[in-house]
């Protein structure tokens, strides 16, 4: 059965809804013309941005100074109700119901190993965790987020040390809300963990959404392909370490099965990969990375 699309309403006057069905006639019926005084039809996103386009485009053509104030009233009242009710609109979702999706694309492995999530409003320092335990990664070392050029982490971690460092912003202390844009468009970031293996991530926020009555969150939705192991030597010594695993005849395969044993890079399961975002990182501040 095809899902009906939304409507939503837009509050106005029996003058102004005259007026629109002169321009839009199709619509005639929805106005309820029958009636005085205000009213409330209920339309489209489609036929909201529709009628805001012809009341615009007569404007300037319009000869009495009523029918001008009428018609830019008209228009004002469907842009309010576009940015109110269109989907890309964070605050079309209260914040208690909001989740954040994100796709995580591991940089330079093909094919490549790539996670996409839904998580409730956190921390940075807390997405890094959703981020280590959806992608398989042990969280043995340091991680940073670069967002619109500006480093974000922690600043005990990244810059303990270097009194030279220039600070981050505090990941503990920046949320994804502050991050995101405010109408909900897509966002790239980047995200890098182990900065000897170098393993760079693009990070997604592909929108937001209602999280569904009942259901737990942190969630793995979907995602391909094993990450690789820990301590591997980055993207050149990971390919190299496939290609001795898939080789028994090589002089180092048994070195290799016997560092990590067996390993498929093509296994992924999003439900294991949901109890491990949900399992998180206990204790992880007690360690250090390197």
């Amino acid at each position: 059965m095809a899902t009906e699309e939304p409507t939503f309403p837009l509050r106005l006057t029996e003058a102004q809804r005259r007026l629109v069905a002169e321009l839009v006639p199709h619509y005639t019926a929805r106005l309820d013309l029958d009636h005085g005084n205000q009213r409330t039809p209920r339309l489209t996103l489609q036929e909201l941005k529709e009628i805001g386009r012809a009341c615009r485009a007569v404007v300037p053509r319009t000869l009495t100074g009523m029918e001008r104030n009428s018609l830019r009233h008209v228009t004002d009242a469907v842009e309010d109700a576009v940015a109110k009710f269109s989907e890309d609109k964070i605050h079309r979702i209260p914040a208690g119901e909001r989740l954040y999706q994100f796709r995580i694309t591991l940089k330079d492995i093909w094919p490549p190993v790539w996670r996409r999530i839904q998580v409730k409003d956190c921390s940075l320092d807390k997405l890094h965790e959703h981020i280590q335990t959806t992608m398989g990664w042990t969280n043995s070392h340091l991680h940073r987020f670069m967002i619109d050029g500006v480093l974000h982490g922690d600043p005990d971690l990244l810059c303990e040390g270097w009194e030279d460092e220039v600070q981050p912003v505090d990941s503990l202390h920046t949320k994804i809300s502050t991050i995101v844009p405010e109408n909900g468009k897509q966002l790239r970031f980047e995200y890098e963990y182990d900065f000897g293996d170098d393993w760079e991530h693009e990070i997604l926020f592909e929108g937001c959404l209602r999280a569904a009555r009942g259901a737990r969150y942190p969630l793995c939705v979907d995602g391909a392909r094993a990450c690789p192991p820990e301590d591997v030597g980055g993207v050149s010594g990971y390919e190299e370490y496939l290609e001795v695993l898939a080789n028994p005849e090589h002089e180092e395969h048994e070195s290799y099965l016997h560092w990590r044993g067996r390993f498929d890079p093509e296994v992924f399961d999003a439900d294991k990969a949901t109890k491990r975002m949900r399992r998180g990182l206990p204790n992880w501040r007690q360690g250090r990375w390197m």
